[in-house]
């Protein structure tokens, strides 16, 4: 792991630190009162110094290490794309609902609602995501077939021309958790009513049209390009046949995502309905955000596409979700619309150290204090996804108070991992 360094912080007391990089434009970092790796930084004046970047790189607070481009990274361009820099997670981000039930309708041992929740929503891996993988369905349910019944046409079109995006039967991922930081959790905020907050994306099959698409503009670092900082970072110009046909696959996955986390919201709350609580409702507030991904938005007046990997669309009034990590606290955020982050916030509190120095640093003993009051796995194989992992989530608040605002803070009773 990198070792940890500061930005060195000019006489403003918030806003972005800004860092004019050799041979390229401009990092500006919302990280003021956060640790940045040394490695971030190095990745963050790479992608500074592409030629097809618009204007300036944004970091977000929670900017950590990634392939290519950091994870917490914002840019824009009116020319390219950069593949690696949307990542293989495409479209993964956050969805919430808050329910009319209150924390007092919780059961004092949420224990049975945890083990429910995971037998309604597929989560985790096995067989190395076979026929009998834990994490998928072996019958899809007619809600996801249904829903698959959309989106399998357009998937067929972008398998014809490219057949190594093909993976084993998607359909059966679609309504599933995944692994790693993906989550399922119950919350309470300051009001004390509850939401259903959840994180996942696209699955095996964004991650199979990521990785191929990164591999296509790889290359072209010996045919188009010249050298790069970094071979991730290889590009595919607008107007190419790699370029349109990546947007249109990007646009598919991420539909995908979308609907991935609307139909694990629905089973979730389906599932809550049988787990013995009073009555309620579950549209009072709903929000469902990517935070990997690429989208055509207009800044400054110039068409451009904008790049966020590890981060949220914060425009002006826009609602957006920052969760912390297992036993912290999670954000309903609305947006500033600053122009500077290209009105973009971070998506969560990000990593501090890698899984491994995770696993090596700390005990069984460690991640059930730290989660004591959460329902959840405290169990060796999430010691990579405890709390001390991630960076102080409110450290990472306050250092983009200029970009959005808090509506709700949301503490977690109980945590889904997979």
């Amino acid at each position: 792991m990198d070792p940890i360094r500061e930005l060195p912080e000019p006489a403003a007391s918030h806003g972005p630190i800004v860092r004019h990089v050799d041979g390229g434009g401009e990092v500006r970092a919302w990280v003021r009162g956060v640790p940045v790796e040394e490695g971030a930084l190095r990745q963050l004046e790479n992608l500074a110094r592409l030629p097809i970047v618009h204007g300036h790189v944004a970091a977000m607070p929670d900017v950590h290490v990634g392939i290519g481009a950091t994870v917490g990274t914002v840019f824009a361009s009116a020319c390219a794309v950069v593949p690696a820099a949307v990542g293989v997670d495409i479209g993964c981000g956050m969805m919430a609902v808050r329910t009319s039930l209150k924390a007092s309708d919780l059961p004092d041992d949420l224990r049975a609602i945890r083990h429910s929740i995971e037998r309604s929503v597929p989560h985790g891996r096995t067989d190395h995501g076979g026929a009998r993988d834990r994490g998928a369905w072996r019958e899809p349910p007619e809600p996801a077939l249904a829903a698959w019944g959309n989106l399998a046409p357009r998937l067929k079109a972008i398998v014809q021309k490219h057949p190594r995006t093909r993976t084993h039967a998607p359909e059966r991922q679609l309504g599933t958790l995944g692994t790693g930081n993906h989550f399922i959790e119950l919350c309470r905020d300051e009001a004390e009513q509850v939401w259903v907050l959840l994180h996942s994306g696209s699955r095996g099959i964004g991650n199979r049209i990521g990785t191929y698409f990164i591999e296509r503009a790889r290359e072209r670092l010996g045919k188009d390009l010249g050298p790069l900082p970094d071979r991730d970072l290889a590009w595919l110009d607008a107007g190419s046949p790699d370029f349109r046909d990546y947007v249109e696959a990007v646009e598919w996955a991420q539909e995908y995502a979308r609907t991935n986390r609307e139909l694990m919201m629905a089973a979730v709350v389906r599932t809550l309905r049988f787990c013995k609580l009073p009555e309620f409702r579950a549209d009072l507030m709903a929000v469902n955000c990517h935070h990997n991904y690429v989208a055509r938005e207009k800044h400054g007046g110039v068409d451009l596409l904008v790049t966020r990997k590890g981060a949220v669309r914060a425009g002006a009034g826009e609602l957006g979700i920052i969760p912390g990590s297992m036993g912290a606290k999670s954000f309903i955020v609305r947006g500033h619309g600053n122009p500077q982050s290209f009105e973009s916030c971070s998506h969560g509190a990000g990593r501090r150290m890698s899984r491994t120095e995770a696993k090596k640093r700390f005990t069984l003993a460690d991640h059930e204090a730290a989660t004591r009051a959460v329902e959840c796995r405290k169990d060796a194989a999430v010691i990579d996804e405890t709390p001390m992992a991630y960076k102080d989530i409110d450290a990472v608040m306050r250092a983009q108070d200029d970009l959005v605002e808090v509506v709700h803070t949301l503490k977690q009773v109980v945590c889904v991992k997979g």
